[in-house]
């Protein structure tokens, strides 16, 4: 028999496809219980409320992500930053990821507006991202690897913006300047 921990955490699990599927428009009790295989009130048995529910799940889809990130730019040798930028541009455009960073945009969104519990997890989920990047962007001695790192992510998601809006040229002008002026600076 399973433990309550067990059935909460593959009901995270199914709770995690179902948003990557279907956005956070489908981020209601009901549709998020039903992914999960039980009622809304089972899911409040194993969640204090819908914020956790939320919580934990975009949580989980994040992990989810880095460890797709990972496995295609692992931790080892640092490196400069127009090499992880084209390492990691291949990885976030790929199929696989597209569906995180459609979620990521349905969360910024909200986080934009001020809502909660988006804000807070959205900054959570940078704050992962960017230890992610620092961990494996190499700079100069003289160049800060905190505002380097922070330079890459915003990079990154003004190109996945630019991408969803149907402007992926400007993304690529920008991602070619970028890497042009690197060879130079980074």
């Amino acid at each position: 028999m399973k433990t309550r921990e067990e059935r909460r955490d593959a009901a995270v699990e199914l709770m995690a496809d179902h948003l990557l599927s279907e956005g956070l428009s489908a981020a209601t009790l009901r549709p998020l219980a039903a992914a999960a295989g039980t009622s809304d009130r089972m899911l409040l048995y194993y969640f204090a409320d819908k914020d956790e529910i939320l919580s934990v799940t975009l949580h989980r889809l994040a992990e989810r992500m880095l460890a797709q990130l990972d496995e295609a730019v692992p931790v080892g040798k640092p490196r400069p930053f127009r090499i992880l930028l084209e390492e990691v541009g291949v990885v976030v455009a790929s199929d696989s990821i597209k569906p995180f960073m459609h979620l990521w945009l349905d969360l910024a969104s909200g986080a934009s507006r001020g809502l909660q519990p988006h804000l807070d997890i959205a900054g959570q989920i940078a704050d992962k991202f960017l230890a992610w990047v620092t961990s494996r962007l190499k700079v100069k001695a003289h160049e800060n690897l905190a505002a380097s790192a922070a330079l890459f992510l915003t990079f990154l998601e003004g190109m996945h913006l630019l991408d969803a809006i149907g402007r992926p040229s400007i993304a690529g002008s920008a991602a070619t300047a970028l890497t042009a002026n690197s060879r130079r600076a980074i």
